[in-house]
């Protein structure tokens, strides 16, 4: 196989993330933010995606694993300061991703309609929580008075505030995702969670628990839409229950489809 060869299914995708990160060189700050927003709307899709696409479940809860991402940002921020990125992107990652592995923990003992009924109830839950609780601003939201700091002491290593400056580190985040999920799906974990998509009485044939790969990458989901909740409410400095209604599940659902 020649070099060429090899590189030829690179080049597109290339291609298309070195326009992505000329953008904030050639266009107004209002496209700038606006493919921000459509590149973290494009991860989100890409977690839902490994659990309807290659794992065959279809789930309507995945708006709330963004929201709860986002109001962890808005809860763990100091008022009119800028919390460290270092400790709040993780903190919401893995309330996201604690989220999902409850939601799936219960859920995926359920199959087919069921199953989609059960995560839209437990999304419906988390967005009613939000709502009529006051512990963050009840159904008028919440603002986040400054995007997160990425510091090194006193020196800042990048100004979130500066919209170029957030549009590549959104871009960043979203390569490193696709890459990830690229591995994973490539790895032997990938393989056999579209086996079990596939035929799911053949998988527990060969020894595999479906049941635990599919708990996996539902929780592998839920953190990356943590990663796009968190940025998203980062983005726009105010989250509202709006962020976990099934309105914006279903969006993302059409994304994927």
């Amino acid at each position: 196989m020649t070099k060429q060869r090899v590189l030829r299914p690179y080049a597109l995708p290339l291609l298309c993330l070195a326009a992505a990160a000329a953008l904030p060189a050639v266009a107004p700050v209002y496209y700038v933010q606006f493919a921000s927003k459509a590149l973290l709307m494009g991860l989100l899709a890409m977690a839902l995606n490994l659990v309807v696409g290659h794992g065959g479940l279809v789930s309507l809860c995945h708006a709330a694993l963004f929201g709860v991402a986002g109001y962890t940002l808005a809860l763990a921020a100091p008022r009119y300061e800028a919390a460290a990125l270092w400790w709040t992107l993780p903190l919401a990652v893995a309330a996201a991703a604690v989220l999902a592995f409850a939601i799936g923990a219960l859920a995926l003992r359920t199959r087919g309609v069921a199953f989609i009924m059960v995560t839209l109830a437990f999304g419906e839950m988390a967005f009613y929580l939000v709502h009529d609780g006051d512990f963050a601003g009840g159904s008028d939201g919440a603002f986040i008075d400054a995007k997160p700091s990425v510091k090194l002491g006193e020196f800042v290593l990048l100004d979130l505030e500066n919209a170029a400056t957030f549009h590549l580190v959104v871009l960043a985040a979203v390569a490193a995702a696709t890459a990830f999920l690229a591995l994973l799906l490539r790895a032997p974990f990938g393989r056999a969670l579209m086996a079990s998509r596939d035929n799911e009485r053949r998988a527990r044939a060969l020894g595999f628990s479906v049941y635990r790969l599919r708990l996996t990458a539902f929780t592998i989901s839920g953190a990356l839409a943590g990663v796009a909740g968190y940025f998203a409410a980062a983005q726009f400095g105010f989250v509202a229950p709006q962020m976990l209604g099934w309105h914006l599940s279903a969006t993302v659902l059409v994304m994927v489809l």
